[in-house]
Order: structure tokens, then C-alpha cells, then sequence
């Protein structure tokens, strides 16, 4: 009963997966731009030249055409005397993305740990440890955050010393992820646990900050100008954020960053990368406004930490095989005699992914052209090609069935 349903709950669990995925972009799409948004507005805000906006308390403003339509934002030195009738909240973009992402993460990661957790050659433990540590990444990120904000970033002085602090974490993180995870999973998880940040941003300190506002000038009473130093503060973070979560998400589709041995130490750099370049938009802004240069030293310094990276993870150069003409094409791969499960998988790997996947066609970095590699990429094998059935690329070499089920059967075997 349970053999002929397989293939129906696997068929739902794709659309699941899809719909997800759909969701979860559509949603971090609107969150992103909103963030990026407020943060380019809030920086780009001169002050009115108009007295009578001045004395309703607003102390900045801007001029924007867009659509055909011209716009004329204000920003409210502290609040505004009366709340309107009419008050947007932004919030949602942000619930949204992080319920969609975690959703996704549980369905494809912490359902199927022993596959897309686990590498047993990394780190060999039960699949009930691997998802209890995940989880604790996400909670154990957010809280040392938290306190580092709390505690030295309190005045203004101390944002440096906070976003020291913080890479300093994510650093050890991406570390300690890579000690314990498959590299996909590790890079995942970094991810991960920085956009569960984020969002315990908005939930914990941006929204309750704004409502306590907001109660406040309804109540008449006078607004604690804390709330709004806070709240910009982790909205700030979190667009220093956005970029590295974005590369730690995208990277992990790419094995040649992720299986090399430094792996952690690729993801912090294109992190760092990444972080440096939203700096500079983030900068030039101010200096729009200001009338000063560009700060082009933060998108070279970005992109030069980009260049080394690329420099660094090159593969190294193959000597040239030397083969007779008659040997070309039709030797056989040199399988051990006492791994006869190994035999059949080379077997299958020889027709199947070897003509993309060869020490001169090494398409996503990954070479399966003998049984030492076939081992090497076994999980990446199971993976793309029993568990999410990616692989071949539109089935282009025609895998049976029979055959993805050997590929199961080894890798269950742990041979």
C-alpha cells in the first residue's frame, strides 16, 4: 500500500516545495524592497524649506517622480501630534518571508536530515541531533545578538564595536556550521539563522517600539524617543543583513564553493563582499544628499574581497590525460572486485553523468570520471539525483528508475 502511494506523496511534496519557493521569493522580494526603500529614503530626507512643515514637527522631506506621478514624503522629527486615520504598517513582508523560508527549510532539511543534514564524512550523529542543533543556530544567533545590541550598542558610539562583534559571531558560526553539516546545509543554515534575526527584528523591537509610539500619541502622552533610535538601529542591521543572507542562500546551489575544504572561510569572504557593497549604497546616499564624492572605497574593497575569492577557489589545473585513440571511449573504470554495489553504481555513473561531469567538463566543479570521486560526491549523487530527481538536467541520458534506486540502495548501504 505504502509502495503504490510513494510516488503520489512525492509528487505532493514537489508541489509543496514549488509553491514554497514561490511564496517565500514573492515575499522577500517585497520585504527587501520596502527595506531598502525606507532606508534610501531616510538617508536621502533634506530639511523643509517650508516653515509651516517645520512647525508640524516634520524634519525631513523629499521630492520623488515616479510613474508619472510626483511624491512628497515626510519624516517627523519625533511623532506626529495625531495618529491618522489611515496608518500603514510593515510587517507583514517580513512574517511572511520568515514563516515561508522556515516552512521550506523544514519540509526539504529537517525532514529528510540524514540526507540534506547530515554528511557522514563531515560529522557522523543521529538525524534527531542534527535538526536540534539547526534549530539551536537560529535561536542561539539571534540571542547573542541581542545582547551585544543591548548592551554595547545602547549609544550611538558603539556601532562599530556591535558590527565587530556580530561578524565575529557569524565568523564562528559559519565555522562550526561547517564542522557539524553537509556544506549545503551549513551555508543554508548561516543563512538562515541571520534572516531569523532579522525578522526577530521586526518582531521583537521595530513593531512593539512603533505600537508603544503610537498608544502614546493616542493617549497624549509623551513619546519616548528611544523607541524610534531602537527601532532604526535594527532596521539598519538588517539591511547590512540583507546581502550576505542572499549570497549564503544562492551559494549553496554551487558545490565547488560549498565542498571545498575551506568552505566556511568562501562564505564568510562573499558575506563580507556582500556586506561591503551594501555599505557603499548605504553611504552614497548620505553623500547625495551632502553634496560629497562617493564613497568608492567600500564597492572597490567589496569587490576586490569578491576577486580573491574567485582567485582562491579556483581549481587547480589537471595534467592532461594521455589515452590510445582505441582506449578513448570505451575503457572501463577501474572498480574494485570486492565492492561489486560500487561496480554497478560506476556503472551507472559512466553513462548517466560522467559526459558533464569529467576532469574537462566539470559542470557545478563536481568531477564523477572515477570511484574515488563517485565516494566523494555520494551525497551530492543521492541528493540530486534519488531525492530531488534534478539530476540529469531534464533526464537528457534517460536514468531509469532501476538505476536510481541502485544509486538509493548504495548510498543506504553507506558504501
Amino acid at each position: 500500500m505504502f509502495a503504490e502511494l510513494a510516488p503520489w506523496l512525492n509528487y505532493a511534496l514537489d508541489w509543496v516545495n514549488l509553491l514554497l519557493r514561490w511564496a517565500h521569493v514573492v515575499v522577500a522580494i517585497a520585504w527587501i524592497g520596502s527595506s531598502f526603500y525606507f532606508v534610501w529614503l531616510d538617508n536621502s530626507l533634506t530639511p523643509p524649506p517650508d516653515q509651516a512643515l517645520q512647525d508640524k514637527g516634520v524634519g525631513g522631506e523629499l521630492w520623488a517622480v515616479h510613474g508619472g506621478g510626483f511624491y512628497n514624503p515626510q519624516k517627523y522629527l519625533g511623532a506626529p501630534k495625531a495618529v491618522p486615520a489611515h496608518l500603514h504598517w510593515f510587517y507583514w513582508e517580513s512574517y511572511s518571508t520568515w514563516l515561508t523560508g522556515f516552512a521550506l527549510f523544514t519540509v526539504l532539511y529537517l525532514f529528510n536530515a540524514g540526507t540534506f543534514l547530515i554528511d557522514k564524512s563531515v560529522f557522523n550523529w543521529t538525524p534527531m541531533a542534527a535538526v536540534t542543533t539547526a534549530l539551536s543556530f537560529l535561536v542561539g544567533f539571534w540571542a547573542i545578538y541581542d545582547v551585544i545590541c543591548r548592551t554595547v550598542g545602547r549609544k550611538p558610539e558603539g556601532n562599530a564595536l556591535v558590527g565587530a562583534l556580530v561578524f565575529g559571531v557569524v565568523v564562528v558560526a559559519a565555522w562550526a556550521a561547517a564542522q557539524l553539516f553537509a556544506g549545503r546545509a551549513a551555508f543554508l543554515l548561516v543563512g538562515a539563522m541571520m534572516a531569523t534575526t532579522m525578522s526577530a527584528n521586526v518582531f521583537f523591537w521595530i513593531i512593539p517600539g512603533q505600537r508603544t509610539v503610537v498608544e502614546s500619541i493616542k493617549a497624549g502622552q509623551p513619546v519616548d524617543p528611544v523607541h524610534g533610535q531602537r527601532g532604526k538601529q535594527r532596521s539598519v542591521h538588517n539591511t547590512y543583513f540583507t546581502m550576505p543572507v542572499l549570497i549564503a542562500m544562492l551559494s549553496n546551489h554551487y558545490s565547488w564553493v560549498y565542498s571545498h575544504a575551506h568552505n566556511w572561510l568562501a562564505l564568510v569572504l562573499l558575506m563580507l563582499a556582500g556586506a561591503l557593497i551594501r555599505h557603499f549604497f548605504v553611504a552614497r546616499h548620505k553623500t547625495e544628499v551632502a553634496g560629497t564624492p562617493a564613497p568608492w572605497r567600500w564597492v572597490v574593497g567589496g569587490c576586490l574581497v569578491l576577486v580573491g575569492a574567485v582567485v582562491w577557489l579556483a581549481p587547480a589545473p589537471q595534467p592532461a590525460a594521455v589515452a590510445k585513440p582505441a582506449e578513448a571511449s570505451s575503457a572501463p573504470m577501474a572498480i574494485a572486485p570486492m565492492d561489486p554495489l560500487l561496480s554497478q553504481v560506476s556503472g551507472i555513473v559512466q553513462q548517466r553523468c560522467v559526459m558533464c561531469h569529467n576532469a574537462g567538463l566539470a559542470n557545478k566543479g563536481v568531477m564523477l570520471h572515477n570511484p574515488e570521486l563517485i565516494k566523494q560526491h555520494r551525497q551530492q549523487i543521492y541528493q540530486q539525483v534519488v531525492m530531488l530527481r534534478a539530476m540529469p538536467m531534464n533526464n537528457a541520458t534517460r536514468i531509469t528508475e532501476d538505476e536510481r534506486g541502485v544509486l538509493a540502495k548504495w548510498y543506504e548501504a553507506g558504501q
